[in-house]
């Protein structure tokens, strides 16, 4: 099996025949890398592929929760969990939970609640006590007039669905519908979109030297797994994003790989989701263990996902990202995207 990469371009100057890439966001591709197993990879003319597959990576991706896939959209990270490893219980009551929310409005395209901690070696929440800490503050935010779209980042149905009665409108999955074996009828069902996140074991095992062959090539087919899946489950491709699951069941050089290459996971042509915001790797490379201190190594991340043409990025900083890529994009373009 081949697996074909775009390898992305963002310079003002593109070339005639160049190929937008997944949809656009100002990038671009006139090569493509071919990727084989035990092989040496090969980069070849876009031109010299079918046209099915430049259509595949070339091809606007459907909107995801009404929101169009042309430019980059930012999900701000809202914890009510006593635990997570950046934020633990800064926004455990509801009160300050939707404060946050408020702040995070100003830049975000997605406000993504989670009321259980993945964080490596944490334990599992309850689902009654996971329902008391999302839905009421979806509720509030909702009765409170916020119109963005709220995901619920959990794994387990009843919590979803929960989240989804008070006006959550994306699921935001780490097990890829894994964990709990009705939720991916109850999705079907909902007919909201859902992002399936690769991931290994449980969040109290993960880092338990975790292995692949080949951590790209399997990443990437274990998601074509469970997107197939999904899809045999009732749930339209159309309403499907992926996440490579930065950080979940990865070492620092598996970290690395993926994002080296993360244009890759543009061949299965859904939207691409990066969520590595503040993560141990980071503080690793950056030497600096307050996970709080890691907003411009989580910046450098993220500008590098943007630069790989990934669709949105999962952030606890939402104004700096947002700042940061702004002027990435102009600084690219050479004019102010705003119109300023």
């Amino acid at each position: 099996m081949t697996y074909l990469r775009p390898i992305p371009c963002f310079d003002a100057a593109r070339p005639a025949g160049a190929f937008a890439l997944a949809g656009g966001q100002m990038g671009w591709f006139d090569r493509v890398e071919i990727i084989s197993r035990g092989a040496a990879a090969q980069i070849v003319p876009a031109t010299d592929l079918a046209a099915p597959d430049i259509q595949r990576l070339s091809d606007p991706r459907p909107d995801f929760a009404g929101m169009t896939m042309d430019r980059h959209r930012l999900m701000g990270i809202l914890n009510v969990t006593p635990d997570s490893f950046s934020d633990g219980g800064l926004f455990l009551a509801p009160d300050a939970a939707v404060m946050q929310a408020r702040r995070m409005a100003g830049g975000a395209d997605i406000i993504d609640i989670g009321g259980e901690s993945t964080r490596p070696g944490a334990a599992e929440v309850g689902i009654g006590d996971e329902i008391a800490r999302t839905a009421p503050v979806i509720a509030a935010l909702r009765a409170g007039g916020l119109d963005l779209p709220i995901s619920i980042d959990t794994r387990k149905a009843a919590v979803a669905q929960a989240a989804f009665a008070a006006g959550a409108a994306i699921l935001n999955d780490v097990t890829a519908l894994q964990f709990d074996p009705a939720m991916a009828e109850m999705v079907a069902q909902a007919g909201l979109p859902v992002v399936l996140m690769h991931s290994i074991k449980t969040p109290a095992t993960m880092q338990n030297d975790p292995h692949y062959d080949d951590v790209l090539l399997d990443v990437y087919d274990a998601l074509a797994a469970r997107v197939d899946t999904a899809v045999a489950a009732g749930i339209p491709r159309a309403r499907i994003a992926i996440d490579p699951g930065i950080g979940f069941g990865k070492t620092l050089a598996h970290n690395l790989a993926l994002l080296a290459r993360l244009s890759l996971f543009h061949n299965l042509g859904l939207p691409v989701l990066l969520g590595a915001s503040r993560k141990r790797f980071i503080g690793t490379i950056a030497r600096q263990d307050d996970a709080a201190r890691r907003v411009p190594g989580s910046l450098a991340v993220a500008l590098a996902g943007a630069a790989q043409g990934v669709h949105m990025i999962r952030v606890h900083d939402v104004d700096e990202t947002r700042q940061a890529l702004t002027l990435w994009q102009a600084s690219m373009q050479g004019y102010d995207i705003n119109g300023v």
